[in-house]
């Protein structure tokens, strides 16, 4: 009995130690990449996630020739580790930091894209599975199966393609490109876990119905968790006044209350990508303005950085992950099949991101009164290059759907996670690489920006006035504008969205932002986080 304990002890021992090995080399690895970005930071071809990508590569490979080609990487892939560790962050910082001014002038845009866009995009890819993977003959796919595929590769990879646009030389195409990501992965997790939840077998118009509703529930429902969260952290900070005493209890509270938010979304089975995404628009709104100043600029860098190396993590992580010597073992003796399986998944991806993109351009230039406000077609060129990248969400996805407990133990399931591999190596490096010659090409940056850009002051000020923007166009600016008689689809779409526009901000300076807080609402009191500006006046 004695020497069975003493061996359990020496072999979990000895598995600690080898843990914390893994863990000191991937934060070795994380370091070399952090490096090596910043020394390629002026490249006009690489950028950070392929920079990660490339040395999970390599690392990876030498894994493999060191353990004798049993293992390629040091941490095992948990769906866990990445839905509920690395992607809120990086979902949350985009909420956070997005001009709202750009987003919501947008957001009819950008919901078409993100919401509608992905559904024709899970349409014409599953209609495309089914028809393909029939005269390939390589297994007997669950229609359930089928309609996940869609939603997996309709999941395009916001974090690479943010990488290599500016917000300050594209602000049009960045803020579309950006907020159709986010509402895209959304999306496409809403309906990966709508399709796992019914029963796809028996489909008639009752269950169709059911799955639409289902969907819109997810939908709204998880937008307004994200929304109440915010606020509810809003009104916490703004009454209590917590930088009085600790200007650390504001900056914990708000990292809370922003994860609280996705756990909440996660606990009810709903969107907390969405969730986090609007939790994070709404505290930038209100909650951000009603900390001390030094706060502001900790939250700031905090998230910024949290997401930062959250990024980096994943796309280290699927740059070993991808080199897996069991999944590729399984395919050894048909690796045509793969291959093709590959082919046809990439060449669906460009043609149900193709579908959308042009049409609902098209749409979305109609309900534009100003020509400076319309998509052109490089732009829509630009859109659809940006978005064909697929990434960690992909792969989570695919992980979920055609593994258990992240082993593969049927061929077709290997098939299909190699090819998901494959698509997401392929389309990150390939299509990464020629975004930015290609953004360049297209839309050259224009000298009057770059004349801007160059010449904003240096002072603190300048670094947080893209968090201060609050959507409001001055009256100059709408008394310049030359109106022209719009067509009647033209009066029917951007006419509403002018007058809620309106609305919302007389609703939100008579009754949200007395109750709520954010700039300029934040009332005096001794100790509250206005009295060092006070004081100067």
């Amino acid at each position: 009995m004695a020497m069975d304990t003493g061996a359990f002890l020496t072999k979990l021992a000895t598995s600690d130690h080898s843990s914390v090995v893994s863990m000191n080399l991937f934060v070795a690895l994380l370091c070399a990449c952090i490096v090596i970005g910043h020394l390629l930071e002026e490249n006009r071809w690489m950028n950070e996630s392929i920079t990660a990508l490339a040395i999970g590569l390599g690392t990876g490979i030498v894994i493999l020739l060191t353990t004798g080609g049993k293992s390629s990487h040091l941490l095992v892939f948990s769906e866990d580790l990445f839905f509920i560790y690395l992607l809120p962050p990086i979902i949350f910082n985009a909420g956070f930091q997005v001009k709202k001014k750009q987003f919501f002038r947008n957001f009819m845009t950008i919901m078409l894209f993100g919401a509608i866009g992905t559904l024709i995009s899970f349409a014409i890819i599953s209609l495309g599975a089914i028809h393909f993977f029939k005269k390939m003959n390589i297994g007997s796919l669950k229609i359930g199966d089928i309609l996940a595929i869609g939603a997996i590769f309709s999941a395009t990879d916001s974090v690479c393609t943010l990488q290599v646009l500016n917000q300050d030389e594209t602000p049009l195409l960045y803020s579309l490109v950006f907020g159709e990501g986010v509402v895209n992965d959304a999306t496409s997790v809403v309906l990966f876990n709508a399709i796992q939840s019914f029963d796809l077998y028996h489909i008639d118009s009752v269950i169709a119905l059911q799955f639409v509703g289902s969907f819109l529930y997810l939908f709204i429902t998880s937008t307004m968790l994200g929304v109440l969260a915010g606020l509810l952290s809003a009104f916490m900070i703004k009454k209590l006044y917590f930088g009085r005493h600790s200007t650390d209890r504001e900056v914990a509270l708000m990292i809370l209350m922003a994860y609280l938010s996705y756990m909440l979304a996660e606990l009810f089975y709903l969107s907390a990508i969405l969730t986090v995404f609007f939790c994070g628009i709404v505290m930038s709104h209100y909650t951000w303005h009603n900390v001390t100043e030094s706060s502001r600029v900790t939250t700031k860098h905090a998230f910024a950085t949290l997401s930062f190396v959250a990024e980096i993590f994943i796309f280290l992580y699927v740059g070993m992950d991808a080199l897996d010597i069991d999944k590729w073992r399984f395919i050894s003796d048909s690796p045509g099949k793969s291959v093709g399986v590959s082919s046809i998944l990439l060449g669906l991806v460009l043609l149900g991101r193709a579908a959308f993109v042009f049409p609902l351009s098209f749409l979305s230039n109609l309900t534009k009164n100003s020509p400076h406000n319309r998509i052109s077609l490089k732009q829509q060129v630009t859109i659809w290059w940006a978005g064909l990248m697929r990434g960690a969400v992909s792969m989570a996805l695919a992980y979920n759907q055609f593994t258990r407990s992240g082993h593969t133990q049927l061929h077709l399931n290997a098939i299909m996670i190699t090819s998901t591999i494959s698509v997401v190596l392929f389309s990150t490096v390939v299509f990464g690489l020629m975004t930015k010659p290609l953004v360049r090409i297209l839309l050259p940056p224009s000298k009057q920006i770059t004349s801007m850009i160059s010449s904003e002051p240096s002072s603190p000020k300048s670094v947080i006035v893209p968090l201060l923007s609050n959507g409001h166009e001055s009256e100059a600016d709408k008394g310049s504008q030359h109106v022209n008689r719009p067509t009647s689809l033209r009066m029917l779409l951007s006419i509403p969205s002018h007058t809620v526009h309106h609305y919302w901000r007389r609703f939100d300076d008579s009754f949200m932002r007395p109750v709520f807080g954010g700039r300029g609402f934040v009332p005096f009191v001794p100790g509250s986080p206005t009295e060092d500006v006070v004081q100067w006046h």
